[in-house]
């Protein structure tokens, strides 16, 4: 019986030249491009400080995040209307097709995620500015994405 061997990706080998969001960087380890055959995608997320990301979801695949460190604060839904705040060494979930953005509410500290997909080639499906009509959030949502 023939066994893969294990791989080990530094991180001087993570490529940004990876399916991005504007306001985020992505940063692939474990990819197709990087000569890795696994039908997932792995890589590293940051936000900077006061940061956030354009609205957008990921097709058909699955993520799993986990949050190495800072804190994030995640809005998805049809309009944005649901919302939670992420510390380090907290999981995320977040279901196919599902639209979403992530907000760093520190002016001081940047967030970084561990991202795992469901599939091996990084999709992301940047959204409008104006997909979610932000009028009816409550004065807690307001302040943070103001």
């Amino acid at each position: 019986m023939q066994h893969q061997s294990i791989r080990v990706i530094r991180p001087e080998q993570f490529d940004s030249a990876t399916a991005q969001t504007p306001g985020s960087q992505r940063f692939a380890a474990i990819h197709p491009a990087a000569g890795i055959e696994s039908p997932m995608w792995g890589g590293v997320f940051v936000v900077e400080p006061g940061g956030r990301t354009g609205i957008h979801h990921h097709g058909e695949q699955h993520t799993i995040a986990y949050v190495l460190n800072g804190s994030s604060f995640v809005r998805w839904g049809d309009r944005g209307e649901f919302a939670a705040t992420l510390q380090a060494g907290d999981f995320l979930y977040v279901p196919a097709w599902l639209p979403h953005q992530e907000i760093n509410p520190s002016k001081d500290n940047p967030f970084q995620w561990i991202v795992v997909r469901s599939t091996s080639e990084p999709i992301v499906v940047n959204l409008p500015d104006d997909f979610w009509d932000d009028s009816n959030l409550s004065p807690t949502h307001s302040l943070l994405i103001s």
